[in-house]
């Protein structure tokens, strides 16, 4: 089909593409759409939580390279709701979408994504959340596509920051911004573009007070937490290092209990979580009585960071052994490691469920037991 040209413009795209609008860009009255990024995997643990809030409600999801996606729309009045969700990396409030099918050129995304509008409501809801608009804010563009076949990454953010520029002559580049524009191509063809509303502060759950080299990053704690089911009593980690895992747990209303063999890990995870017992132990020999704790959910060592005493398939078999003696029947033992052979799996824990994760570009694993 022939392209048709502006004057003195780049090429245009057909006129039915240009001015039809896409049926699945059309809001319903009422509704707020947003999105949110989690950690690679985590995206099935997401769409529960966010399903499970009165008046949100998941409309797809996707990866976009870095991060997961999910969709989702919320009722007037449930936007609060959305802020309880702890697995959740970031959140926004989105622009626009659209579809490389309806014209696959970085200034035609651009201009079906940034529409005054549209923007204008999201920007609503993003001074509700962050803070008073003004006259003249800062912004950057952050891009992220599946392929560049077409174009690249850095023409896409291009040709959105001139479509900002455009709309909001007053507004100008910086980095770090007041106001985060992304654009990310979350499935093969469908690109989504939204304002953030979080900042740092969401990802990290306010920050520990001591650091530690390797620490788990809290919104993987946090989905381990909600892993070990409804709150039952005490929560166990036995290898808590930095006392993240304790820290959701708490916030999860557990009780929750901690010890590593490392002295230093203890007193780093008594200075994070004050409000929780930690003590010196090696958790392949824990002194507790059995069946006298809800829930074991640790990040497990696996020889890389820290090391392990003796074999690893060894270690793994005792520590497992002995995670499920403690646990109450009936309860669950949430586990991080690459892999569990299962020869190193007592008869005791049955597998439920296993969730593939990306952390810091290494693949490791979500293995969740019931305790029977």
């Amino acid at each position: 089909m022939r392209q048709e040209r502006g004057k003195g413009g780049p090429p245009q795209p057909p006129r039915s593409r240009q001015q039809k609008p896409e049926a699945e860009d059309r809001v319903r009255p009422g509704i707020t759409r947003m999105f949110a990024t989690a950690i690679p995997g985590l995206a099935p643990l997401v769409i529960r939580e966010l399903n499970a809030l009165q008046g949100v409600q998941v409309t797809d999801s996707g990866f976009d390279g870095r991060s997961d996606f999910i969709l989702f729309d919320v009722e007037r009045g449930a936007r609060d709701r959305v802020w309880s969700v702890h697995t959740v990396e970031d959140i926004f409030v989105e622009v626009g979408r659209t579809m490389r099918s309806s014209g696959d050129r970085p200034h035609w995304i651009a201009g079906r994504i940034w529409r005054p509008e549209r923007v204008q409501r999201a920007l609503s809801v993003w001074a509700d959340e962050v803070r008073p608009l003004a006259g003249s804010m800062t912004f950057r563009v952050i891009a992220r596509v599946l392929q560049e076949r077409s174009f690249k990454r850095t023409d896409l953010r291009r040709h959105v920051h001139n479509a900002v520029s455009s709309d909001k002559p007053k507004w100008k580049f910086a980095d770090p911004a007041q106001v985060e524009v992304w654009i990310s191509e979350y499935r093969q063809g469908r690109l989504v573009a939204g304002l953030r509303l979080s900042d740092v502060s969401m990802r990290q759950h306010e920050g520990r007070e001591v650091e530690r080299s390797g620490a788990l990053r809290p919104t993987v704690a946090a989905a381990m937490v909600t892993l070990a089911g409804e709150p039952s009593g005490t929560l166990l980690d036995p290898c808590c290092g930095s006392g993240t895992i304790l820290r959701e747990a708490a916030g999860a209303d557990w009780t929750p209990e901690g010890s590593d063999i490392d002295p230093e890990a203890v007193e780093i995870a008594r200075q994070n979580i004050p409000e929780a017992p930690v003590r010196r132990a090696d958790a392949r020999d824990l002194d507790l009585a059995d069946g006298s704790v809800g829930a074991c959910v640790s990040n497990l060592p696996f020889g890389q960071q820290y090391e392990v005493q003796g074999n690893m398939q060894d270690w793994l078999h005792t520590v497992l052994t002995e995670l499920s003696r403690v646990t109450q029947r009936g309860g669950r033992v949430i586990l991080l490691a690459p892999s569990i052979p299962r020869s190193a799996v007592p008869a005791t824990l049955h597998l439920r469920d296993r969730y593939p994760i990306r952390l810091l570009g290494t693949k490791t694993t979500i293995w969740a037991y019931d305790r029977v």
